[in-house]
């Protein structure tokens, strides 16, 4: 009798060690479906599929009038077996997506190059967000047939832009959690 009150007692607090690991586990609201580096003349050129899923908290604040920042992470790598991997390429692209309330539209601005689009609904919004579609990277002759390259991808969301009261919520609360994780291939030569 007394063998199995322990027990229980160590399946309860197993149970409790393991709670924060099954709350987070794979929650990411920000997912890469597909990427590739293409050569295209004398460049090559990236084009990705992401799919942005925004948390309810989110939503509600996108719908109140906060602006919510994104930015597309890429690199390029030359991979060197003995020593660490040498970054050839580090860019970013960054989104601005807003609601605005006295027009009833979803505005996106790409703030790298300035172009600003306006949609009707947050799904069209979103669409135009998830597809890259020929982005210059870098020139063919910068890369050498001889060596290995792999290319990064990643989807970061900007808590630390969001406004002040937000912002400390924002970096406990799961439903903040808006990034994507690297997403790593080889580039085709």
């Amino acid at each position: 009798m007394l063998s199995s009150r322990y027990l229980a007692i160590f399946f309860c607090c197993t149970l409790f060690w393991l709670l924060p690991f099954t709350v987070y586990a794979d929650d990411l609201a920000t997912e890469v479906i597909d990427a590739e580096i293409t050569l295209q003349k004398d460049h090559y050129v990236l084009a990705a599929d992401i799919a942005y899923q925004l948390s309810k908290k989110a939503t509600i604040a996108l719908q109140s009038g906060v602006p919510l920042y994104w930015s597309l992470q890429i690199k390029l790598l030359q991979h060197r077996p003995y020593l660490w991997n040498k970054t050839l390429l580090k860019t970013d692209i960054h989104y601005r997506l807003q609601y605005q309330a006295l027009l009833n539209v979803y505005r996106v601005q790409n703030l790298s190059n300035g172009e600003t689009y306006n949609f009707s609904t947050l799904y069209a919004a979103l669409d135009l967000m998830s597809e890259i579609q020929d982005f210059p990277l870098i020139e063919k002759s910068k890369i050498s047939p001889e060596e290995d390259y792999l290319c990064a991808l990643k989807v970061k969301f900007d808590r630390g832009l969001l406004p002040v009261p937000l912002r400390s919520i924002a970096y406990i609360d799961k439903q903040w959690y808006l990034s994507s994780d690297w997403t790593l291939w080889p580039l085709k030569k």
